[in-house]
């Protein structure tokens, strides 16, 4: 085993791959604005997220870099959350191929996040990673972002990997928690029509799918990270409700969250109106095996186990 730093890993996402890498028997270094979650367990280094400093020469000879920073989406989405939420993405991608730059022994693997969000909002077509990109912020900033990976990536000889992430599960973190605390009220019934997409993945196969990106000779390009059968909001409501054993949720119309998500919950109610369908076809060609390749195996592995 060799080491691993986790850029942005103070999030859901990166103290869950911290945790499954330092299990595995890898050093683990997460960089990051403020301090990390577990000292004991992997090591921590301070940036700005837009300068190069001390941290880099713990790039120097790492077996990989991840690249998960980049301020949450689950926001209200004025002009200055926007303008955040791209710089914090696109700047802190930039530096990290200044700092490659300067490194005697570069990693032998870059794995950069992007999101599934890149193929817009289809109603009804399900994409893939060969998919026309769509139209809006979200499919502007994910464009952004990987350009500007692409850029920083640029003439150096590693291997280059793209993780675009679904909603990732987790009972602890994310969004899937306070979307638990809803449906425990009795507010988890179907979102207006309920018939926008929910891509979605399990928080142990994201972890093992990070792992598999870091360790696999053979992975390089674009994933989408998500599980092979997407759902639609009222089916994802009612496994919800199943799995927390919540008999009865209140339907929600689009103009309530309009109204209440940015007043009550600070939080752009696009996140639960729209949606899509996303599988991921080089996962299936590569035959990665999902432990929970279903909602309903995933909700009860959460909430039951």
């Amino acid at each position: 085993m060799g080491r691993v730093v986790i850029a942005g890993g103070t999030g859901f996402l990166g103290q869950n791959l911290a945790k499954h890498l330092t299990e595995l028997g890898w050093e683990v270094v997460v960089i990051s604005r403020h301090g990390s979650g577990d000292h004991a367990r992997w090591q921590h280094a301070v940036w700005d997220g837009r300068t190069v400093g001390d941290w880099v020469r713990n790039l120097d000879g790492a077996t990989a870099l991840v690249n998960l920073a980049g301020r949450t989406v689950d926001c209200i989405k004025t002009p200055a959350h926007c303008d955040e939420i791209l710089r914090s993405r696109v700047e802190s991608t930039e530096v990290l191929g200044r700092a490659l730059r300067s490194v005697k022994t570069l990693p032998r693997v870059w794995v950069q996040m992007s999101t599934a969000h890149i193929y817009g909002d289809p109603p009804e077509v399900v994409c893939d990673e060969d998919s026309a990109y769509g139209w809006g912020l979200a499919p502007f900033v994910a464009r952004e972002w990987e350009q500007a990976f692409a850029h920083a990536v640029s003439l150096l000889p590693m291997r280059q990997v793209i993780l675009r992430t679904s909603f990732v599960l987790g009972k602890n973190g994310g969004a899937l928690r306070r979307l638990g605390k809803l449906v425990r009220f009795g507010l988890g019934g179907t979102v207006a029509h309920g018939r926008q997409g929910i891509s979605w993945i399990h928080e142990r196969d994201m972890d093992r799918l990070f792992e598999r990106a870091i360790a696999n000779e053979l992975m390089h390009g674009p994933y989408i990270a998500t599980a092979p059968n997407p759902v639609s909001n009222a089916e994802f409501m009612r496994e919800m409700r199943s799995a927390l054993r919540v008999p009865i949720g209140l339907p929600a119309a689009a103009w309530m969250l309009r109204l209440t998500v940015p007043l009550l919950l600070r939080s752009d109610p696009d996140l639960a109106l729209l949606g899509r369908y996303c599988v991921s076809r080089r996962l299936q060609e590569e035959r990665f095996e999902f432990l929970y390749p279903d909602v309903r195996s995933a909700l009860q592995n959460l909430y039951n186990s």
